[in-house]
């Protein structure tokens, strides 16, 4: 993340929907924290994970309309943990992060149906940058 106070965010192009429910999954503590309240503070709800197993667990089919997850993360990878969610729920749309760009042609051979310029988001990300990939993603448009 970059050192862009969290309340310096843009304002979303539209009003958000009540109950737009978000899960971010990051190792990393203080990029969850960053994300998680970059989002609250634009009124999504928001669940964070730091053990991607641990969000495997808890998942609950319907229950999110958008997945970030971290690519490189401790004993499941965030690919390995969309795969796995997508199989309970076909409908969850998915955000990749990662600081490694060696990641992008994976991302592209294992996920060939999603939009690149939208699922793929490179740290260190400006607040500004994270909610523009979540209103094309989540389809708020004007």
């Amino acid at each position: 993340m970059t050192n862009t106070p969290v309340h310096a965010t843009r304002t979303l192009a539209t009003t958000i929907p009540s109950g737009i429910r978000i899960m971010v999954v990051d190792d990393e503590e203080d990029i969850l924290h960053v994300i998680k309240k970059i989002l609250e503070i634009h009124h999504f709800v928001v669940d964070g994970y730091e053990d991607p197993k641990r969000a495997l667990s808890e998942y609950r089919s319907n229950h999110y309309q958008l997945l970030i997850l971290d690519i490189r993360m401790p004993g499941m990878d965030g690919f390995e943990l969309y795969r796995k969610i997508r199989d309970v729920d076909s409908k969850v749309k998915v955000c990749f992060l990662t600081a490694f760009e060696t990641y992008r042609d994976r991302f592209r051979e294992l996920f060939p149906e999603l939009e690149e310029v939208r699922c793929y988001i490179k740290k260190p990300v400006t607040a500004a940058q994270l909610l523009q990939h979540v209103e094309n993603v989540l389809e708020l448009h004007k």
